[in-house]
């Protein structure tokens, strides 16, 4: 275990979405070594630790959803009394869409050494085997849960030209491939991959609109959805979603003038096209 000192360090650690053999002989040694593992599950980290062989002689602490908030000060204490913490969610990196952003954050603020212990991710591995343009990519994380806000949602991207990934529970998976093929059309190229370098890893590519009909069935697992890019000839974004959504961030609190430049410049319409409407509507 590290000696407490004067330079507390903040190690995020990237862990397995799948295979422990594809853990790194780093992570074994930051493992053994962290004064403070701070986990989103310790039961799965505990059940890591045993697969990679490694004796954890630092104290262990859950870090997740919940507790991120409140647990993030504590962890600042740590790392300010000179220890080293290591962050480790269930798969993948810590802070991409799991707990890890808020103490970063602070850890930087207090002008602490962050560094990252890189590992495979769910993302990069599905843009690359997608079979879509993965030289412009952008992350969006989860999509909204509610059905109007979700479509909202979406209908702001329907002009985004990058590649775009996302995750999505198994039991959203048909609703929101559906929603998808509604705002950027159902012909929009699209790849499903389920499980990723798991025993029953899978891949199901092809328009937006198959997939969803694809989604019906029981589809189970991790799920990363990659959604190609907006392109000269697809659907045109919808201008009342686009309006929807002005009205929303508004009532967020943000100025009408504000929105309106925001949700035109992300849908790809001009600025004068959605404003007449907003006015109109």
């Amino acid at each position: 275990m590290g000696t407490v000192n004067d330079n507390g360090r903040l190690v995020l650690a990237g862990a397995p979405i799948g295979r422990v053999e594809d853990a790194s002989a780093r992570l074994r040694e930051a493992l053994a070594g962290a004064d403070v593992v701070a986990a989103e599950d310790t039961r799965r980290l505990r059940r890591l630790a045993a697969d990679l062989g490694v004796t954890l002689a630092g104290r262990v602490v859950s870090y997740y959803d919940a507790n991120e908030a409140a647990r993030a000060g504590e962890l600042l204490a740590d790392l300010q009394d000179g220890r080293t913490v290591l962050v480790i969610t269930d798969a993948g990196m810590p802070g991409v869409s799991d707990p890890g952003y808020r103490l970063t954050h602070l850890a930087v603020e207090a002008g602490i050494p962050v560094t990252a212990l890189p590992g495979p991710s769910a993302v990069t591995t599905a843009l690359a085997i997608s079979g879509l343009p993965s030289d412009r990519f952008c992350f969006e994380g989860f999509p909204p849960r509610k059905p109007g806000e979700r479509a909202r949602r979406l209908a702001a991207l329907a002009a985004e030209e990058r590649t775009m990934v996302f995750f999505e529970a198994p039991h959203r998976l048909r609703a929101c491939l559906a929603a998808m093929a509604e705002a950027f059309g159902a012909e929009r190229p699209a790849a499903v991959c389920r499980e990723l370098t798991k025993t029953y890893e899978e891949v199901r590519r092809g328009p937006l609109s198959e997939l969803a009909a694809w989604a019906e069935g029981d589809v189970r697992g991790e799920i990363t959805l990659v959604v190609a890019g907006y392109a000269p000839g697809d659907a045109e974004p919808d201008i009342g979603a686009l309006v929807a959504e002005v009205a929303r961030r508004e009532q967020a609190g943000v100025s009408r003038k504000q929105a309106i430049v925001e949700v035109a410049k992300a849908a790809g319409v001009p600025k004068r096209e959605l404003y007449d409407a907003v006015h109109r509507a």
